[in-house]
């Protein structure tokens, strides 16, 4: 565990978390009257990824598959996701009903801890070790809970520009990073 890998895992995850780029649709819920609850939404986010930090090979051991093969397949959901943010498209589709609570679904899963984040998770265990990628999630953790306690007061101050441009940068480092994972499994 060092303060590099610590660092790189935590903003391979911040990138795929991409909680800034799901702003916008976290402040449109609140308006259509979803009520999220940031601790409820944290802590089931928590955890379902550290269920599949400590748990995930275990379970693709159950169908038979390698955690490279699992790895190829995620850098396949972060490309598409990077190309999602990138140029503004809608490859997955997430439902939400209205009015009640959205702070698990779709707010924890799978906004914060989906498919994307689950296989960067598993990717991320062939590359760094356990603690450096603990400390990552528990970081991105506490960022998005102190995100999610923000957001009335984030969405008064920030521009549509300014989370436009932002969730386009996540998307080109996303798409980077698919392309790292590919070049190294194949």
């Amino acid at each position: 565990m060092t303060l590099s890998s610590i660092l790189t895992v935590s903003l391979i995850l911040f990138s795929v978390i991409d909680i800034i780029g799901s702003l916008p649709v976290i402040i449109n819920m609140k308006k259509e009257g979803v009520d999220i609850n940031p601790l409820i939404a944290t802590s089931t986010a928590a955890a379902i990824m550290l269920a599949f930090l400590f748990g995930g090979s275990a379970i693709l051991g159950l169908f038979g598959i390698e955690v490279a093969s699992f790895a190829l397949a995620g850098s396949l959901i972060i490309f598409f996701i990077g190309l999602e943010m990138t140029l503004g498209i809608r490859l997955f589709r997430t439902t939400h009903d209205d009015g009640g609570s959205g702070s698990i679904v779709p707010i924890a899963f799978p906004l914060l801890a989906g498919a994307g984040t689950l296989t960067t998770i598993i990717s991320l265990k062939t590359e760094y070790d356990t603690y450096s990628i603990l400390v990552g999630i528990l970081l991105n953790l506490g960022f998005i809970y102190v995100i999610l306690r923000s957001t009335d007061w984030i969405s008064k101050k920030m521009s549509p520009q300014v989370t436009s441009t932002l969730r386009k940068v996540f998307g080109i480092v996303l798409i980077a990073i698919a392309i790292q994972m590919v070049r190294e499994y194949v």
